[in-house]
């Protein structure tokens, strides 16, 4: 009898042993909601419809055809777009084909506008235009269709705005941050210094 006892027993210490290590689910009912979230962002993307070559080079020309771009605006475009990279090379030469992508007639655009409507230096045209990783053969090309007789004056005409403006500074200050303007409108520092030491 005793021994029955001591095997119950035994049995019932074994059961709630194993009880208390049982692992316990964490049903953390924000936890669901932040997980749900997640998803609804991340869904859209995972099922993206993926455009086929034809419709990316429709969706590409509408893009070149609205303004002039480079080369390496429209590898971004097509990246953004998810197509395929293996694709892209065939896109490009496509739309270089049908004349909807020069990146000569780009660099002549960026350049004359960035000239004339906001006046930048040749410096800073050059700049920018590396940095679209356009060739240095279309950059030579469209800075030459700046007039230099106009460059130097509108040079003059800027660096005499800005120094009229610093009336009230000192005469070294004046000079200093005049430069410091043409420098960053991309004016080149020989003809900056020329200008100034006239003044």
């Amino acid at each position: 009898m005793l021994a029955k006892k001591t095997e119950k027993y035994s049995v019932q210490q074994a059961q709630k042993t194993a009880g208390a290590q049982k692992p316990t689910i964490n049903r953390n009912p924000k936890g669901k909601r932040e997980i749900r979230s997640l998803f609804f962002i991340f869904a859209p993307m995972q099922f993206k419809k993926q455009l086929t070559k034809e419709q990316a080079l429709q969706k590409l020309k509408h893009y070149c055809a609205y303004q002039e771009r480079c080369h390496s605006e429209v590898k971004e475009k097509l990246y953004s777009l998810g197509v395929w990279k293996k694709d892209h090379d065939e896109i490009v030469a496509a739309l270089i084909e049908e004349n909807y992508l020069n990146e000569e007639r780009f660099a002549l655009a960026f350049a004359g506008g960035k000239w004339r409507m906001k006046q930048w230096g040749r410096a800073k045209i050059k700049y920018e235009l590396k940095q679209k990783q356009v060739s240095d053969y279309c950059i030579k090309k469209a800075l030459k269709q700046i007039d230099e007789e106009e460059y130097l004056q509108t040079l003059k005409n800027l660096a005499a705005g800005k120094y009229a403006a610093l009336k009230n500074e000192q005469y070294l200050v004046r000079k200093k941050k005049t430069m410091h303007y043409l420098i960053n409108r991309g004016f080149e520092m020989e003809l900056i210094r020329s200008v100034l030491e006239k003044r």
